[in-house]
């Protein structure tokens, strides 16, 4: 059977629909990334505040992580029906959506890497006079940020799994495609779609990974050559047991 053949044939894999739909793949692949990194990014950028009321004035910490888990419990659809008024039908609509699902995640996550700061940090901070925003942008954002990052990351592979659910609106990336597939039957292109948001979801998450471990290099020094180390005390235990007096 020629390549052709599987078009017709209408097969799950088909090499000719690859190449034949490649820019529209490659579209849809783009707008996906950019809906994805854009609700990314916007969350971060409203988080982070929340995160530092919450951890100022502890009685809004309740109200603010309660808020977004209920933004979170709302379904995607029932979230997109709600903010069409002030959207209408765009882009807007699906990242606005994206980026209050984000919430619970990376606020949490922020809030909880500010509270494991800790106290001897500031204090010194402090004592080398420090300010307010000094002391937040040089010495707590530092020591957060892995579990920022790990939020991030979270907050990254379930929005690129959530940007499908924008094709309701015309606005899902490689979700278009898919909804489409599945209207007329189109195996190839279910199935082609599918697997390429998969694949974003993995290197999306491999990227963030690298990039955390690349920022974060302190989190890996106690997993060097600690059997050496364990030794060492272990014979600086015995040495100084044996010279105790008797």
């Amino acid at each position: 059977m020629s390549k052709r053949d599987c078009l017709v044939a209408n097969d799950w894999i088909c090499g000719e629909y690859v190449h034949s739909r490649s820019q529209e793949l490659i579209d849809a692949t783009v707008e996906h990334v950019a809906i994805t990194a854009s609700s990314v990014a916007i969350g971060v950028a409203v988080a982070l505040p929340l995160a530092l009321l919450a951890r100022r004035w502890r009685f809004l910490a309740a109200p603010i992580l309660g808020v977004t888990t209920v933004l979170y419990s709302i379904p995607s659809l029932a979230m997109f029906s709600l903010l069409l008024p002030f959207f209408g039908l765009s882009a807007s609509l699906v990242v606005t959506g994206l980026v209050l699902y984000s919430l619970t995640i990376l606020v949490r996550n922020i809030l909880a890497g500010l509270q494991a700061v800790p106290e001897e940090a500031r204090e010194a901070a402090k004592g080398m006079g420090y300010g307010p925003l000094r002391l937040l942008w040089e010495v707590e954002l530092p020591l957060a940020l892995p579990a920022l990052l790990a939020g991030v990351r979270i907050t990254t592979v379930s929005t690129v799994a959530l940007t499908t659910v924008g094709a309701i609106v015309d606005y899902g990336g490689l979700g278009t495609l898919i909804l489409d597939g599945l209207d007329t039957q189109f195996k190839a292109q279910v199935l082609t779609a599918s697997a390429l948001c998969v694949a974003l979801a993995i290197a999306a998450d491999l990227l963030l990974l690298a990039l955390q471990r690349l920022l974060t290099p302190w989190t890996r020094a106690h997993r060097i050559r600690p059997g050496r180390f364990a030794r060492k005390a272990d014979a600086a235990k015995s040495v100084a047991k044996v010279a105790e007096p008797v």
